[in-house]
């Protein structure tokens, strides 16, 4: 592009964020430079602070800037029931749903051996070090959907078997809303596998 270099390089710059193109990036940096250059320099403020100090709760894994994230360190979560997700987004998804009032534990990713990624990268010997410490009496796996989820699914809860714990698995199926019709074949075969009995009354 025959702009300046800075304007480039800003461009290429937005382009390291997941679902940003050539064209969305050029937007940013434009709207940035031409009609909010104040929001420019909070936005690169607050990135640097964040970069500078944030890191990984040593008890769950998630993100934080604390000596122990706010979901930890409350003393009105259910600390018996533990739910393992793949990645801090999965924390914001599931407490804007706002019904588990459990804790976590993030793996960080999933199990993937052509990638290099084992139990070691994902914490499985810190989680299960975790459940037999804290005497956890439920863990809650909230792999995603995906072949890569479902293996790591299965493979915690063989772990999880000699620490004598409840093992169970989120269900997977129709959405609230959703129409039969417009459903894929996947997402139907999960809802038969983890339907529930409906009792009369």
């Amino acid at each position: 592009m025959n702009s300046s270099p800075l304007i480039d390089q800003l461009i290429e710059a937005f382009r390291c964020l997941p679902g940003v193109g050539p064209k969305s990036a050029q937007r940013m940096t434009l709207h940035l430079l031409e009609r909010n250059r104040n929001g420019g320099r909070n936005l690169s403020a607050s990135l640097s602070e964040a970069l500078e100090k944030v890191g990984n709760c040593p008890r769950c894994r998630t993100l934080t800037e604390e000596p122990l994230c706010r979901i930890c360190s409350s003393s009105s979560r259910n600390s018996k029931i533990c739910c393992v997700v793949e990645s801090p987004a999965d924390v914001f998804a599931i407490e804007q749903a706002g019904t588990f009032r459990g804790i976590y534990f993030v793996l960080m990713g999933h199990l993937s051996p052509i990638d290099g990624i084992g139990p070691e990268q994902l914490g499985v010997g810190k989680l299960l070090d975790k459940v037999k410490s804290e005497e956890i009496e439920e863990v809650i796996i909230a792999c995603n959907p995906t072949v890569e989820g479902d293996a790591t699914a299965y493979y915690l809860a063989e772990q999880l078997k000699v620490n004598n714990v409840l093992v169970s698995r989120i269900a997977h199926g129709v959405p609230i809303g959703g129409e039969l019709e417009f459903v894929d074949g996947g997402t139907l075969s999960h809802a038969f596998a983890g339907r529930t009995r409906m009792d009369n009354s």
